[in-house]
């Protein structure tokens, strides 16, 4: 299993009629496969839309978009709104294979870590061990890595019903020692986070 993961920064104040031609679009396009989520952006880097499309390898995804291509409908008819497009392909850790449906939000914390190059094993390792623990206070969604697009490239992502949730697990994980997992630091160059929010198609919610 892979996920492609498609970033596209869009104009101000287009967000709502991206949403909802990108609906209507997706409405054919689903009959060729199914998005797992599709999230905008509310904190942090604004004006983003994030589509993750699942797909059983390459090849399955090149002969997937080539039948949805012919659609009148696919891709979304979004004009001039479209800014700026990236395209990332993922790969599960062991532990998250799939977005899990039952893990809802409404709100979702997008961490993008940039790593030390052949690190991402031992942080396999490490996450392996400690998230039983912390999962009991929150679940997590989604732990992937780079395959194809910018390297070492490590997102997480974590459901909350709302920032205040957030914030009261995020402090008990730390005051117990439970989280983030032991060890590992220096093999961190960059971390990022956003806050997310479903749209109201994104079978992720």
């Amino acid at each position: 299993m892979l996920f492609e993961v498609r970033t596209y920064r869009i104009k101000p104040r287009s967000q709502g009629d991206v949403i909802k031609n990108f609906a209507k679009g997706y409405e054919t396009r689903k009959n060729f496969s199914p998005l797992s989520a599709f999230f905008y952006t509310e904190i942090g880097p604004l004006n983003q839309i994030i589509h993750i499309w699942p797909y059983e390898d390459l090849a399955a995804r090149a002969a997937i978009r080539a039948e949805a291509s012919k659609d009148p409908n696919w891709p979304p008819h979004l004009g001039d709104n479209l800014v700026e497009q990236l395209s990332e392909i993922f790969v599960p850790f062991p532990f998250t294979p799939d977005f899990d449906k039952s893990k809802t939000g409404p709100v979702f914390e997008w961490r993008s870590y940039t790593i030390k190059p052949h690190s991402v094993g031992g942080i396999k390792e490490r996450w392996g061990a400690a998230l039983e623990a912390r999962e009991k206070l929150s679940p997590l969604l989604m732990a992937m890595t780079t395959e194809l697009g910018p390297l070492n490239k490590f997102v997480h992502i974590w459901p909350y019903e709302s920032l205040e949730h957030r914030r009261e697990v995020r402090e008990e994980a730390a005051a117990k020692g439970i989280w983030p997992p032991k060890g590992g630091g220096d093999e961190l160059v960059f971390q990022d986070n956003k806050i997310v929010f479903a749209a109201p198609f994104s079978p992720q919610q």
